[in-house]
């Protein structure tokens, strides 16, 4: 019986691991697969993962790839045996570190540039407009400037906790509380 609990309690993190990750924009099967080898006390290889999720060659190969090009999962090589095996990083802290690392770098980083972008484009034409067009273009350029304000804000508060380290953290979390409580 407490091997079934423990298969229960295993399988419900797996899943709500992957819900969550897809309210994120993540692949569910993605976060699945990550989650399964979090959880692993082995590295598990391509077969074990499409065995005990039940998903197809394909994803899982594709997911594995993707989790490896994020830093989540790294590769293990068994001597005398072709398959790759894989293994999932354990560190809380250097999880969130990496998934913020790669967020800020394929998400956010991006829409920084784009308002950057059309800050300069309303700049440069902006002066020559006069009446409705030019209050239209004001009223932009400081939705722009409110929302690049916000990701510099959050930029800078993620590099705050990132320098701070797990041991900084907890001082940082209870003046923040103290300061909105």
């Amino acid at each position: 019986m407490p091997e079934a609990r423990f298969d229960a309690a295993k399988g419900l993190f797996i899943r709500r691991w992957g819900e969550m990750a897809a309210s994120w924009g993540i692949s569910r099967t993605m976060s699945e697969i990550h989650a399964l080898l979090y959880l692993a006390t082995q590295p598990l290889c391509t077969d074990d993962v499409m065995e005990q999720l039940a998903v197809s060659r394909g994803s899982a190969s594709t997911n594995l790839r993707q989790l490896v090009n994020w830093g989540l999962i790294h590769r293990v090589h068994h001597r005398n045996d072709r398959k790759e095996y894989f293994d999932a990083e354990r560190d809380v802290w250097q999880m969130f570190e990496t998934i913020t690392r790669e967020r800020r770098r394929r998400e956010v980083q991006p829409i920084v540039e784009t308002l950057q972008r059309c800050i300069s484009m309303i700049e440069e034409d902006g002066g020559r407009l006069t009446g409705q067009a030019r209050k239209d273009t004001d009223a932009h350029r400081k939705r722009f400037t409110d929302i690049l304000e916000f990701c510099g804000l959050m930029n800078m508060l993620f590099d705050l906790m990132s320098k701070a380290g797990r041991s900084g953290l907890k001082p940082i979390a209870k003046t923040i509380g103290k300061l909105v409580g």
